[in-house]
């Protein structure tokens, strides 16, 4: 679990280290954590960190922390963020950001204990994600969250699962070696789909939860619908086997 902490009041950021390194032993856990007195040292190392957790004070000199979750969410809409606060002045604009939860100043041990608990049942064992350079920012995007990669000239479109479009400058194939994984399978030329996100075929059309068809091989769909029951069948077999 890497935790990022960010505070500009020393005061609480070495208490807030010592209850996560304390809540790290207690569970066996290799917790790694980054402490940040700005908005703008944390923002500067997201290009090469990705944190599982990120405890966010509200109020700092500078930049402020709902300005700073804001930016946080254009490089990472996955991590669990956690404000830090003295007052919930703020907290509609702070929630926007879609955080996990807030914890008022002055904080007790219990609380982010408590807070640390609820944030471990439900960080994934492991996420896989690429990192994609898409209107002149880098981008880190889970695979989960990806639905379809389709050429567009040049460049590809990846429609994610919350309706937004990715457009990037590379190939579907360079996408492909990235990404390196079972689950997005070819159904059309130019158009790869998640197997994850597939809820059907119907006449020449693959069908995903999103609500969006895209058009298949006919000559092909029996094998892609293969492609799609083996990847389904191989993805239960290892849950099954290793706890999933």
């Amino acid at each position: 679990m890497k935790i990022a902490l960010i505070d500009d009041e020393q005061i609480y950021l070495d208490e807030m280290e010592r209850i996560c390194r304390d809540f790290g032993e207690k569970n066996g856990l290799k917790v790694g954590i980054f402490t940040f007195q700005s908005a703008e040292s944390f923002l500067g190392t997201l290009g090469s960190n990705i944190y599982s957790v990120v405890f966010m004070d509200v109020y700092m000199s500078g930049m402020n922390g709902v300005r700073a979750a804001q930016r946080l969410r254009e490089y990472d809409r996955n991590c669990l963020l956690i404000f830090l606060t003295t007052s919930g002045e703020h907290m509609s604009e702070a929630f926007s950001c879609h955080a996990f939860e807030y914890i008022q100043k002055p904080f007790t041990r219990q609380r982010v204990t408590d807070v640390l608990s609820d944030a471990l049942k439900i960080i994934p064992v492991q996420t896989k994600y690429v990192d994609l350079y898409c209107e002149r920012k880098n981008v880190r995007v889970t695979l989960d969250e990806i639905v379809s990669v389709v050429t567009d000239a040049h460049y590809i479109s990846i429609e994610t699962s919350d309706g937004k479009q990715l457009r990037c400058r590379m190939t579907t194939a360079q996408f492909m070696q990235r990404a390196d994984d079972p689950r997005f399978i070819p159904v059309n030329k130019g158009i790869t789909v998640n197997a994850d996100h597939i809820v059907g075929f119907e006449n020449s059309c693959c069908l995903t939860d999103n609500g969006t068809q895209y058009p298949i091989r006919v000559r092909d769909r029996l094998k892609i619908e293969q492609a799609v029951r083996n990847y389904n069948f191989d993805k239960i077999r290892s849950c099954q086997r290793y706890g999933g």
